[in-house]
């Protein structure tokens, strides 16, 4: 099926929309579900926890009126007081009770409730107007057994509270994986659809891709083949007729660029002094034939090397740098241009002759002067790109001060 450019976006846009549909209504419902959970859990948690601190009250209420009844002389205002509090305790043991399924707290909230009711019956019974009797004794007792029961209460809920953070991780873990699975089952699809479609689509661009990259290498022998009549054909001819442009107008730059090198040559050859010219990176771009007979090199050991890897005096590469860091002209600079040394001695007792020479020339108080083949003064002149990257540097040697 051939179909036009239009067409097979509008297809892969359709197909790409539904995928993207699908992947969001599968996360939405995991993250729905995760919420709705942890809701749950947190609802319940601050139930328990606002009915808790209901049941402390309560329990440090009772104990502190009984503590009232037992040390001071018991009043009905006191004892109805006591009364309505294991009323209302009752209450929310009970409630507390239908909150949990826990057979440990089942436990210890019914017996909570058993020494509630157990202190009502003896409030109902006992002597209260008589302080030490059997009644009056155990009202303390029931009151200490309901908050060591509140105490192992809470430690249960502690650990309780541990267990409901663990499970609020295992369903967070839950949703994790499987939000990443079907993040991979997207991927997966993902790369099917992307061995599929660019047949119909991408295809096509990646001969202009192709020609574009043989531009960028500066290959202006290369052309865009496309048979078929759409969009791309379009553009495939319209590039063509392009590529045919860059190259008439390379050929054209590049004998312009010939032609001012060798004006560059032939002015830079016609002064009498040494010139050099080096770019931001300290790689030499030019030496005119003065220079190359100072330095006695030759141009393959020195064009497109950095300064230091050559035989370029230090003075010389000093001065560069420093005009390469500041960006600016430099006058008057000292350069000093050595002869050159001899590195190798023929034979080894040749070698120890020499040395003991110079020992012996040391002792006598001689001093070895150093021949130069040139001394004089050194000017640079900066020539500034748009960029600093893009700067060049022209240094002209002489032997006289530039004022």
């Amino acid at each position: 099926m051939n179909l036009s450019l239009k067409n097979r976006v509008a297809a892969s846009f359709i197909i790409a929309c539904f995928v993207v549909l699908v992947v969001g209504f599968t996360v939405f419902f995991h993250l729905n579900s995760l919420n709705k959970e942890i809701e749950s859990i947190t609802v319940k948690s601050n139930r328990v926890s606002l009915l808790t601190d209901e049941i402390r009250i309560s329990a440090v209420s009772i104990l502190k009126y009984q503590r009232r009844i037992l040390s001071k002389k018991a009043s009905p205002e006191l004892v109805e007081k006591l009364v309505n509090l294991c009323d209302s305790f009752t209450s929310q043991l009970q409630t507390l009770d239908s909150l949990y399924r826990d057979p440990d707290v089942k436990r210890v909230v019914a017996q909570m409730q058993s020494y509630v009711d157990s202190l009502k019956v003896v409030l109902g019974k006992a002597s209260l107007f008589h302080r030490d009797n059997i009644g009056m004794a155990s009202i303390g007792d029931l009151a200490d057994k309901i908050l060591d029961s509140f105490s192992e209460f809470q430690d249960i809920q502690y650990f309780q509270s541990v267990e409901r953070d663990k499970k609020i991780k295992k369903i967070i873990n839950e949703t994790k994986r499987n939000m990443m699975i079907t993040l991979i089952i997207s991927f997966l699809g993902t790369i099917i659809l992307g061995l599929v479609v660019p047949g119909k689509i991408a295809l096509p661009f990646k001969k202009i891709k192709d020609a574009i990259r043989e531009l960028q290498d500066c290959n202006f022998d290369v052309s865009i083949y496309y048979s078929q009549d759409d969009e791309i054909g379009e553009i495939a001819r319209e590039m063509n007729k392009m590529i045919h442009s860059f190259k008439v107008f390379e050929e054209l730059r590049t004998d312009r660029i010939s032609l001012e090198n060798r004006k560059f040559d032939a002015l830079a050859n016609l002064v009498k002094k040494p010139v050099l010219l080096a770019n931001a990176n300290n790689q030499i771009i030019y030496m005119n034939s003065r220079l190359y007979s100072l330095l006695q090199v030759q141009s393959e050991d020195v064009i497109g090397k950095t300064m230091s890897d050559t035989l370029i005096p230090e003075s010389i590469i000093s001065t560069y740098q420093l005009a390469i860091k500041r960006r600016s002209k430099i006058e008057n600079a000292d350069i000093v241009i050595p002869k050159k040394k001899l590195k190798e001695v023929e034979a080894e007792g040749e070698s120890s002759a020499v040395v003991e020479d110079d020992s012996a020339k040391l002792e006598n108080g001689e001093a070895e002067v150093e021949e130069n083949i040139f001394s004089g003064y050194g000017n640079v002149i900066p020539i500034r790109g748009k960029e600093s990257s893009m700067d060049y540097y022209l240094m002209v040697l002489s032997t006289d001060v530039h004022v």
